[in-house]
């Protein structure tokens, strides 16, 4: 019996349908080369996504912030963090609150298995609290009591 062909595909780099290289693989290095490929291509766009989601967070952030009630908001990630706050006085008080609240959150849920956390809301006597984690930002805002949060959640997430 003759021995089995090995079957090989060729990969070349085209410009004006002119191979300029080539390089002969075999069948199964030439499909793994292939998957590695789309998975550098979908890497590449969740990457686009993320930044162009980023930035369309951003302009919703000032949509939401230019609103009658908005007292301000922290804007945070790993990296960076943007505070805009009608009273510069209180910014360290609305940053552990925010902080503080997010963590218990995320503690709660932890421990009583509940699930990602959608959004934390913290209601006082004339200020309340809405913070949202999306993708690796945190986002608080602080708004007047009679403020729809709902309302901004959905704003910020359009």
């Amino acid at each position: 019996m003759a021995p089995k062909k090995r079957k090989s595909h060729r990969i070349s780099l085209e410009e004006e349908k002119k191979p300029e290289f080539s390089i002969e693989f075999p069948e199964e290095l030439a499909a793994k080369i292939k998957e590695a490929k789309k998975e550098l291509e979908k890497t590449e766009h969740k990457k686009e996504d993320k930044s162009s989601r980023r930035e369309k967070i951003k302009r919703n952030i000032d949509k939401i912030k230019a609103k009658d009630g908005i007292v301000g908001y922290i804007f945070r990630n790993a990296k960076s963090a943007s505070i805009d706050l009608n009273d510069p006085a209180k910014v360290i008080d609305y940053a552990v609150l925010s902080s503080s609240a997010l963590e218990a959150s995320n503690q709660l849920s932890k421990t009583f298995e509940l699930g990602d956390v959608k959004y934390v809301l913290v209601e006082g006597g004339n200020i309340k609290l809405l913070s949202i984690t999306v993708d690796e930002s945190e986002i608080s805002f602080f708004m007047e009591n009679n403020i729809n949060h709902n309302r901004i959640y959905k704003d910020l997430l359009s």
